[in-house]
Formats: structure tokens, C-alpha cells, sequence
């Protein structure tokens, strides 16, 4: 029998998902972590990408996090993000728009953006990009 641990994804505005997975990876700032049942205690920031929820060897959902914090105790996992989509609700047109924006705010050199904001919205934007890229494919 497989152990399964309860995940909460949630966002600023909704919960996003709730339920039971034998597994979770999500990037966390110095690199991905996987989490199953029984991971020791967690707690680190989460930086744009793709959280997967392996629900069996059958299901895995995609989700998108802008940032936020991970909790891990031994039987929840907790996804606090900034913002968080599931995989088929994301925009490529907008995500597109976003990235263009980006680029050209950063060869801006007026100093009148906020460099910070702009690299972490073109990190966003390529990230969903990328996302919905291998969502296709494994569709």
C-alpha cells in the first residue's frame, strides 16, 4: 500500500486544491524538492513554477505558483503561494504579453523601472511558458 501524505494548495484569493498524493515536487528557491509521506519538517520560500501533485501512478496536476512559502510536516504539506493556477486555466496569450512587456522594460534604461519587479514578472511569464510547453506535450 502506497502512503500518502494531504496537500493544500492555496493563493491569496482560493484554495486551489485539497486532497491526498503519494507525492509533491515543488521549486523551492535552491532547487526543486520532492515531498512524500513521512518528509521531515519544512519550511522554505518558493520561487515561479510548476508544483505537481502526484496523486497516483496515474494522475499527476499540474499547478502553477508565482511564489509563496512551502510547509512540510510529516502529513500535510501546505503551498502558500503569492498567486496559484491550475495548469488548464493559464493564459498563453497573457503569459506571451507579459514576457514581451518584460523584455522591453528592461531595455528601458531610463532608470524609471523597478529592476527587481521586472526580471521576477519575466521569470514569471517564461516559467508559465514553460509550463504549459510540457503540459501539452504529456497531455
Amino acid at each position: 500500500m502506497v502512503m500518502t501524505i494531504h496537500v493544500d494548495i492555496v493563493s491569496a484569493e482560493e484554495q486551489i486544491y485539497s486532497g491526498l498524493a503519494e507525492m509533491v515536487v515543488a521549486p523551492a528557491e535552491e532547487g526543486d524538492v520532492g515531498i512524500a509521506a513521512r518528509h521531515a519538517p519544512l519550511l522554505t520560500r518558493l520561487k515561479p513554477g510548476e508544483v505537481r501533485v502526484k496523486v497516483d501512478d496515474k494522475e499527476t496536476l499540474p499547478f502553477f505558483v508565482s511564489g509563496g512559502i512551502l510547509e512540510v510536516q510529516p502529513h500535510v504539506v501546505s503551498v502558500l503561494a503569492d498567486r496559484a493556477v491550475r495548469a488548464h486555466d493559464l493564459d498563453e496569450a497573457a503569459a506571451l504579453q507579459a514576457k514581451q512587456r518584460a523584455e522591453e522594460a528592461l531595455k528601458d534604461r531610463s532608470g524609471k523601472q523597478d529592476l527587481a519587479r521586472v526580471q521576477r514578472e519575466l521569470l514569471e511569464a517564461v516559467e508559465q511558458l514553460r509550463m504549459l510547453e510540457r503540459w501539452r506535450k504529456h497531455r
